[in-house]
């Protein structure tokens, strides 16, 4: 597997992405983007903040960012530790995934818990010996993210999205 920033954990995408070269800069033009907020004390709706993002490693910092934005601007702030690592780990590790491809991410709060869902391209393998190597790969690289997780008494998982959709869904749910 290449040692590069942009090596993918699948070992399919692995081959099919190594002639890839990582930017060592970002642009100097770019900044990242934010996201609207609603003033604390609005709608008693809770935190909805969707977005895409490249597959590329810089995402995590934007994610983070955002996420954390999000949570401090509608009064809950004590979910910026735990939903800043836990985004950036499954940002990280689905960018690794499917490199060069769009992710989605998704954090709500409801019900006294935050949900955090990362939808990725890559798409299952239909060899069982691959789809499971690339699986184990995917879940210990999340071992970070699983002890967050374990420590805040939440949960995670990740499936193959529904569908017409192609890809895998990552998902945490953090209760209060």
């Amino acid at each position: 597997m290449p040692s590069s920033p942009l090596a993918a954990l699948c070992p399919v995408a692995a081959d099919m992405y190594a002639g890839i070269p990582y930017p060592g800069h970002p642009h100097p033009n770019s900044t990242p983007p934010r996201p609207y907020l609603r003033p604390k004390g609005g709608a008693a709706r809770g935190v909805a903040l969707s977005f895409t993002l490249p597959g590329d490693l810089r995402s995590a910092s934007i994610a983070r960012t955002a996420s954390a934005a999000a949570l401090e601007a509608h009064g809950l702030a004590r979910y910026v530790w735990p939903v800043a690592h836990t985004v950036s780990e499954l940002v990280s590790v689905t960018a690794r995934m499917s490199p060069g491809r769009e992710l989605y991410v998704s954090l709500r709060h409801r019900e006294d818990a935050v949900r955090l869902l990362v939808w990725d391209q890559h798409p299952h393998h239909t060899e069982l010996d691959t789809a499971a190597l690339c699986e184990v790969r995917r879940r210990r690289a999340l071992w970070m993210l699983a002890a967050v997780v374990d420590d805040w008494g939440g949960e995670w998982g990740m499936c193959e999205a529904p569908q017409p959709s192609r890809g895998t869904k990552s998902w945490v749910t953090l209760p209060r």
